[in-house]
């Protein structure tokens, strides 16, 4: 049977918004339709929400009527791509809205196969090979990535990731190229792009190698000073110390690697070593809901800090709230929409081991070192491969240090690795601070978000963000985007129940919604009854290895004993807020001391405070609903379960 003309789509991002057929371009549409087409095929194959396309297309003072614009985009672009052929591409699901893309029609997804497949070669040995398949991926680019549509924040924010993976593409590609001996199309070629960005150490080390190939020596060592000079003017920095071999080794005669120490190689164990740590995220929630306010000035803090700032500036940020508020959904959420702020790595780090104890300070800096090539010997060099004691990118052999219990200089190494590179690190449930002080950079424009369950009050200068319970309209919000909108909006009575049942708490309600959405034949007003009843509220909030009660658990057995025995009789007031009063009457002590101990449970996250200056005589307290109930369970008895790794 003959291959219908329609049978393939074939879209472009890495320049203007298309997408054409055999028979020629599609119409996409207005101005906003293209904009939805654009942010679906810069996510494909993945739920989109629509706060984000919201966003998108009106960033800070959307309509009314926004969500059914949505609609009609979408329905309008469903037809446009049935006309090219691209039946049931474009579905509304769990998490948002999908947009099918095959292998090989999205020009983003081409580049991105074909440089992976190039590193395979390069590690294989096969340098001809890399060079060609980079080069046919270079070849994709026609401009700047949607270019047409960079007026959106939300676009251009992807837009500009985009650039920079064709801009890494390129990188390999010169190094590839000086590893075969060709260096007249790298030196022809990689001035412009210097110039457009200078402050890249890898380009510029392609230069310099291209020149100094070519007997160039002065204009070589003309682009390190160059560079030199523009990091001490902007930044007060140094270029790093692989760049700084460079420059020293054409100064005494010649590097020893044509690729110079930025080519791409295998470092330890076989991992692709190219001076970055890259992108070691969790997946980002696909309904990510509610936090605008905090996910807006963390966004405008981290972004500030990658700008470069003064001392203690702009580099240490902290996310704290009670177990299952979101504090790791909002800082992942935050780190992915920061892909071309921090474009040399953003990385999360479990602060806690599987069992949900707090981890040495010599495991996570091993663990980084790792990651860096800064390991030393008999820190993760594999067999037969050479070791200098300096780790593939200059420095101390940090994870050896690490491992003998150095961690002053460990630590130190670390942060002269981080120096001079844009790195975005998340520490995640963090208990203490002396787990986290050695890792914040002391300069340049790196940072560190670390989420804790207490407020890790020792860090000075910290920006602070904190997460509570959701309002009622966030959890409706959170809600409807995994149960379905038509199923809620035909039960409000009920979905409301639901999320005061909840409590607001984020994980609470979400497992709530997965549980509803596997559950079809479930009514609303079925599940709401059941999370009303007090006994068995924590056995219902349980969806597959979501489990509230063990979340409860991991947060309980952080606190102290004193502080345990305080919530097992705060757990019998009331819901709702209670005063100092009545919390000193059932602690039966006076009110300074039921002061003292009321702080000890706030800077512990077990409570919530007020969100207003006032007096505490005046304030009101509130321990969360399910807290409450926790905490009245453990007064009567009834054994805690065994703690489960924490997310």
């Amino acid at each position: 049977m003959a291959e219908s003309p329609h049978d393939h789509l074939k879209f472009t991002v890495l320049g203007p918004l298309s997408a054409d057929t055999a028979d020629g371009p599609l119409p996409l549409g207005p101005l906003k339709q293209r904009l939805v087409l654009a942010m679906l095929l810069c996510r494909p194959n993945t739920p989109v929400s629509s706060d984000l396309l919201i966003d998108t297309l009106w960033e800070s003072d959307p309509p009314r009527t926004a969500r059914k614009n949505i609609q009609v985009y979408v329905s309008a672009l469903r037809k446009v791509l049935a006309a090219g052929g691209g039946c049931d591409r474009l579905a509304h699901g769990t998490g948002g809205y999908r947009l099918r893309v095959e292998p090989g029609e999205l020009d983003a997804e081409r580049l991105r196969s074909l440089s992976r497949a190039a590193r395979e070669a390069v590690a294989q040995g096969a340098i001809g090979a890399a060079s060609r398949l980079l080069r046919e991926a270079l070849g994709l680019r026609r401009g700047l990535s949607l270019h047409d549509l960079r007026f959106s924040p939300a676009v251009r924010m992807e837009a500009e990731r985009l650039d920079d993976r064709v801009l890494r593409v390129y990188e390999d590609w010169a190094e590839a190229e000086l590893r075969l001996g060709h260096t007249n199309e790298v030196a022809d070629t990689v001035g412009e792009l210097v110039e457009r960005h200078p402050e890249r150490e890898r380009l510029r080390a392609a230069q310099m190698n291209a020149l100094f190939a070519q007997g160039r020596q002065t204009e070589a060592l003309a682009g390190y000073e160059g560079l030199r000079r523009l990091l001490a003017a902007e930044y007060g920095l140094q270029p790093s110390p692989a760049l700084e071999t460079l420059y020293r080794s054409m100064l005494d005669g010649g590097p020893r690697d044509v690729g110079g120490p930025f080519a791409a190689r295998r470092g330890a164990g076989g991992r692709w070593s190219d001076g970055t740590l890259g992108t070691l995220l969790p997946q980002d929630l696909p309904d990510f809901t509610g936090r605008g306010e905090q996910r807006r000035a963390l966004t405008a803090f981290l972004e500030s800090g990658a700008e470069g700032t003064g001392p203690g500036e702009g580099r240490l940020a902290v996310v704290s709230g009670p177990v299952g508020s979101g504090k790791t959904a909002l800082a992942v959420h935050t780190a992915h929409r920061l892909g071309d702020r921090f474009p040399d790595g953003r990385v999360l780090i479990r602060m806690r081991d599987e069992a949900g104890r707090p981890r040495s300070g010599a495991s996570v800096l091993a663990e980084l070192t790792r990651r860096t090539g800064l390991s030393g010997a008999g820190a993760g060099a594999g067999a037969g491969e050479a070791d200098d004691g300096g780790g593939p990118w200059g420095g101390p052999a940090a994870g050896a240090l690490a491992a003998s219990g150095d961690l002053d200089e460990a630590a130190a190494a670390w942060r002269a690795w981080l120096g001079p590179r844009k790195v975005l690190l998340v520490l995640d449930d963090a208990r203490e601070e002396a787990g986290i002080r050695p890792l914040v950079p002391d300069r340049g424009a790196s940072a560190v978000l670390v989420t804790a369950r207490t407020r890790l009050v020792g860090l000075v200068s910290a920006h602070r963000q904190e997460t509570g319970p959701f309002a009622t309209a966030e959890s409706l919000a959170l809600l409807r985007a995994i149960v379905g909108r038509d199923r809620l909006d035909n039960c409000p009575e009920a979905a409301e129940r639901i999320t005061r049942a909840t409590g607001g708490l984020p994980l609470a309600v979400r497992v709530s919604g997965l549980k509803l959405a596997v559950r079809r034949h479930l009514p609303l007003a079925e599940y709401a009854e059941r999370l009303a009843d007090g006994r068995i509220v924590l056995d219902e909030l349980v969806a597959g290895d979501m489990d509230v009660r063990s979340r409860l658990a991991s947060g309980w057995h952080d606190l102290s004993a004193a502080d345990r025995a305080s919530l097992c009789l705060l757990g019998g007031l009331p819901a709702g807020g209670f005063s100092l009063r009545q919390a000193a009457a059932v602690l039966n002590c006076a009110q300074d001391d039921a002061l003292r101990k009321l702080e000890a449970l706030l800077d512990a996250g077990a409570l919530l405070a007020p969100d207003s200056e006032v007096t505490a005589h005046a304030a009101q307290y509130e321990l969360p609903c399910l807290s409450r109930v926790y905490a009245r369970q453990c007064a009567v008895g009834q054994p805690a379960p065994a703690v489960r790794a924490t997310a």
